[in-house]
């Protein structure tokens, strides 16, 4: 029997913290139920589920690695059973480069460690997870799928080129879905960060970027002159799933301060 719904569903991928976490907050306000999908599940995952509920959202965990090719279909499968669906997924699980390098001393061991997360994990993911969207029977919510790129898609950052390879190449995978599935009903965005304070840019993470960043900042880098903060990320994803922009496909969606605008 086909379950009815009454409220969206989305699927947040690394939704345990840090972006993820701000996406799912923001889509909870947003009357959204949320399945999040994590490497890990911990005391941190708890503390997120708890904000979640507290906010009104029904949730379901699932412990899942994205780069896990094998697992995508039983994982998908998982979270479209959690509620009967899915309308929003939200493809942000990712990782920074494991050290700095340049592409002179860059090893391939790093370098398959961030496409495996970053890019191939997450084009396949998203193509189990298109599939089961595509087949369904069209409900009354707004259908989408989000990547979470990078202002590293187009700003050359010499010393990490694992992830602005990976994130150039996930902003083409967002294109290339956006126009497979323009037809369908199902809408493609793509969100472009700038400097977010997470976790994974704090001063006590090994190799962190705040310094450089604090400094970038301080040069007046960033028009609006402070870091990023997830809910500044969420609450744009959040405008997406809800069908705010509902003829815009692809286009990119920065969120960095202005950090990107082209002057003279």
């Amino acid at each position: 029997m086909k379950q009815v719904r009454d409220k969206p569903v989305a699927v947040v991928t690394g939704g345990r913290q840090g972006l993820g976490r701000g996406c799912a907050l923001a889509l909870a306000d947003r009357g959204f139920d949320l399945v999040l999908i994590d490497l890990h599940d911990d005391e941190v995952s708890a503390q997120t589920t708890a904000m979640l509920q507290g906010r009104g959202a029904k949730v379901c965990f699932l412990q899942g690695d994205v780069s896990d090719l094998d697992g995508h279909a039983g994982l998908a499968k998982s979270a479209w059973d959690a509620f009967g669906g899915i309308d929003c997924l939200v493809n942000n699980a990712g990782v920074a480069p494991l050290q700095l390098s340049d592409v002179l001393t860059l090893t391939p061991e790093a370098f398959e460690h961030n496409i495996g997360i970053n890019l191939r994990g997450n084009l396949f993911l998203s193509q189990a997870f298109a599939r089961l969207m595509k087949d369904a029977e069209p409900t009354e919510f707004y259908r989408s799928m989000v990547f979470i790129t990078s202002i590293a898609a187009n700003h050359v950052s010499v010393a990490i080129p694992e992830y602005c390879i990976s994130k150039a190449g996930l902003s083409m995978v967002s294109g290339l879905f956006a126009l497979t599935l323009a037809d369908t009903g199902i809408h493609v965005h793509e969100v472009r960060p700038g400097f977010i304070s997470t976790a994974m840019t704090s001063d006590e993470t090994e190799g962190s970027p705040r310094a450089a960043i604090d400094a970038h900042i301080a040069a007046g880098r960033v028009p609006m002159n402070r870091w990023g903060e997830e809910q500044d990320v969420g609450r744009s994803v959040a405008m997406l799933a809800a069908g705010e922009l509902p003829f815009s496909v692809a286009h990119p969606i920065y969120v960095d301060g202005g950090y990107g605008i082209q002057t003279a």
